[in-house]
């Protein structure tokens, strides 16, 4: 797995994670309701969504950096295969994202672009 690569997923991992914990604990802060397109009135009602999808980005994230530490260890095609399903469960995500709300069309060329790029690196470039 080349250097671009890894930076690249660890880089995903770590936006992954952030996102993930702003989605499971700061669901409430007001300032984050515009991007998550959470009323104020709603947020009990949205708990449980906001919750395990925080934890699912915070697991996806944590794959991405585990493979290329595992690459890293030595284990590279374990490590490049889970950085691949990551990377391809986030671009197809990230393409269901802008279907079902386009409003949220930033959020998910965001949450699609890098592992696409990473996917092409992986078995184009």
């Amino acid at each position: 797995m080349s250097t671009v690569i890894q930076v690249l997923a660890v880089i995903t991992g770590i936006t992954l994670i952030t996102v993930g914990l702003l989605e499971a604990f700061r669901y409430t802060d007001q300032r984050l309701h515009p991007i998550f397109l959470i009323r104020p009135e709603d947020t009990s009602a949205v708990r449980l969504w906001t919750i395990n999808v925080g934890f699912y980005n915070i697991v996806w994230g944590l794959f991405g950096i585990s493979g290329v530490v595992l690459a890293n260890a030595g284990q590279v095609t374990v490590g490049r295969t889970i950085v691949a399903m990551m990377s391809v469960a986030h671009a197809i995500l990230g393409v269901v994202l802008i279907i079902s709300e386009p409003r949220l069309w930033i959020s998910g060329i965001g949450q699609a672009f890098l592992p696409a790029v990473i996917l092409w690196l992986m078995f184009v470039g």
